[in-house]
C-alpha cells in the first residue's frame, strides 16, 4: 500500500504543477502527455 500512496502523491504533485504553470484550456491530450512525461521524468516508469 506505501507503494500506491507514493505513486498517488506524485500524480497529484505533477497534475498541481501543470495545472499551476499552464492552468485551464488545453486539450485533455496535451495535459495527459504533460503528465507522463512528468512522471517518467520523476522515475515513475
Amino acid at each position: 500500500m506505501h507503494e500506491l500512496d507514493e505513486i498517488t502523491g506524485a500524480i497529484v504533485d505533477v497534475a498541481i504543477q501543470i495545472h499551476r504553470k499552464f492552468g485551464p484550456g488545453l486539450l485533455e491530450s496535451v495535459y495527459e502527455a504533460m503528465l507522463g512525461q512528468s512522471l517518467i521524468n520523476r522515475g515513475c516508469n
